[in-house]
């Protein structure tokens, strides 16, 4: 069997990529899963900078995000915590 080459390969098979299935509001913010962590983080980083929500390391919750957040700011690194509660295994 022949190896994959080049950016991505063996993606598929890590934990940032394997298709997990997105919350309702998760995918109100981010778009339609299944998809893998790395573009929910990459979509929800996204949507962050393009509504102007980073205060140093804090994010602002609009309306999208305290659907998901559950509170008015949390930190990044809070961020990728709770992101856990959104996401399960794609079947």
């Amino acid at each position: 069997m022949a190896q994959k080459e080049g950016p991505g390969a063996g993606e598929e098979n890590d934990g940032l990529h394997r298709p997990l299935t997105l919350s309702e509001e998760l995918s109100e913010v981010v778009g339609d899963g299944p998809m893998g962590r790395a573009d929910v983080v990459s979509g929800l980083w996204d949507y962050i900078r393009k509504n102007d929500l980073q205060d140093g390391q804090d994010i602002k919750a609009d309306d999208k995000l305290k659907a998901v957040f559950h509170k008015d700011r949390v930190s990044m690194f809070e961020m990728n915590e709770i992101l856990s509660d959104h996401l399960r295994e794609a079947r």
